[in-house]
């Protein structure tokens, strides 16, 4: 069987917005031990639809990598974690399959082994950097530019910035309703080609990884809706 890879972007109510701070230090206890994870890491969110800076505290999501799709239908129907996602205000939840890509996370390749996609109809783009810190004031004001672009860009469902850390060690989720729509934005627009070739020149990274999936299946609503239907 092959690897699946799935994503989980959870809101909790008004009144429990302090749970999310928790959860994000206690669950990474209860991760380690679950049978068929390979891969996991909890994140934080930015505000609103976009992918600028500054976290919305009632929001939290999982990326994961699976040994294969039933071991994450297993975490699905009886983990408490997953089961805690039910008691939340909201939930959005997609599986994953591999389109590519470039780059490791921590270390761990997530493109190898994924069940392979189909890039007929809509993709998911993620990335994720870790800035150096020499280099973190020259990110930010390019992310800025960048943030802006990407949210007016044609063909873009939906996108949410996530990370490790407030500083360093951030990314993008990103939702196209094409393969290609995807590459127009990053071959095209003008802040996103000076902020890659800025990257490269200046060494800002010490580590990235830019990977490309299908969505093969989704449930739940993010922000009202299914970007995906």
């Amino acid at each position: 069987m092959s690897r699946i890879a799935s994503f989980h972007l959870i809101r909790e109510r008004p009144r429990r917005q302090q749970l999310v701070l928790v959860r994000l230090a206690t669950d990474r206890f209860r991760l380690r031990h679950v049978d068929g994870l390979l891969f996991w890491r909890l994140l934080g969110t930015g505000r609103g639809d976009r992918s600028a800076s500054g976290a919305d505290l009632r929001r939290s999501a999982l990326f994961a990598v699976w040994r294969d799709e039933a071991a994450l239908e297993a975490f699905l129907a009886s983990d408490p974690i997953a089961r805690r996602w039910q008691r939340g205000d909201e939930a959005w939840h997609v599986r994953l399959r591999g389109l590519g890509g470039h780059g490791s996370w921590n270390g761990f390749v997530v493109a190898d082994g994924l069940a392979e996609g189909s890039s007929d109809g809509a993709v998911v783009i993620v990335t994720r950097a870790d800035v150096r810190w020499r280099s973190w004031s020259q990110f930010a004001r390019a992310s800025r530019v960048v943030n802006e672009a990407v949210g007016t860009a044609p063909g873009l469902l939906a996108v949410i910035g996530i990370g490790e850390a407030p500083v360093g060690r951030l990314g993008t989720f990103s939702v196209w309703e094409s393969l290609e729509a995807a590459h127009a934005f990053a071959e095209h627009d003008p802040a996103h080609r000076a902020a890659v070739a800025a990257t490269r020149s200046g060494d800002w990274f010490g580590e990235e990884l830019f990977a490309r999936f299908e969505p093969s299946a989704s449930t739940g609503t993010w922000n009202g809706r299914d970007p995906l239907t």
